[in-house]
């Protein structure tokens, strides 16, 4: 089981449980074609926002394998929501995870994708004590997978268009990083 203490804090960032009155920030971002692009979701309108807002508002600690943290990242020194950060446990038996991250456009390029997925990671192995956390992504998402290197993850796999998505086949890429492998 995993219920960590909120906020948690990087250097710059802060994660926390979302709230429905992030509604406007979260929209912000998922309303976007840039930022749905790579994902398997269109750009959300403002009730579907706010439907998963409230989803995402109740993931706040993992009891069990499927359970997942959704996170908000906000800059830590002003609150401003920036994005999101997601650890998922997909396997007990095996010690297994997955994150991921979303940030709005506006604060790509300043590392805080890195920053959040690092405390995901950390959060993944030492709260959870899992053997292997994984970061899976469309193959053109060059930007995620230059995160996910900057992690310390090893491309492990390209799936030459194994799923359907958005009416056109996809490639997916697979990285992974190990507990002994990960730096705090």
């Amino acid at each position: 089981m995993l219920q960590p203490t909120y906020p948690i804090t990087t250097p710059r960032l802060a994660l926390r449980p979302f709230t429905t009155d992030d509604l406007d920030a979260v929209h912000a971002y998922e309303a976007r074609p840039d930022v749905a692009r790579y994902l398997y979701w269109e750009p959300r309108d403002r009730d579907t926002s706010r439907e998963l807002l409230a989803k995402k508002a109740t993931r706040t600690a993992i009891h069990q394998e499927g359970d997942a943290l959704d996170l908000a990242i906000t800059h830590r020194h002003t609150g401003e929501l920036i994005g999101s950060a997601l650890l998922i446990w997909t396997s007990s038996t095996h010690r297994q995870g997955e994150i991921g991250y979303i940030l709005h456009p506006d604060h790509h390029g300043h590392g805080y994708a890195t920053e959040a997925a690092r405390a995901m990671l950390t959060l993944g192995f030492t709260g959870l004590h899992l053997h292997r956390i994984t970061g899976r992504l469309d193959a053109r998402n060059t930007a995620s997978a230059r995160v996910l290197a900057k992690l310390g993850m090893r491309h492990e796999a390209t799936l030459v268009d194994n799923e359907f998505v958005k009416g056109e086949w996809a490639s997916e890429t697979i990285y992974a990083i190990l507990e002994t492998e990960a730096t705090p």
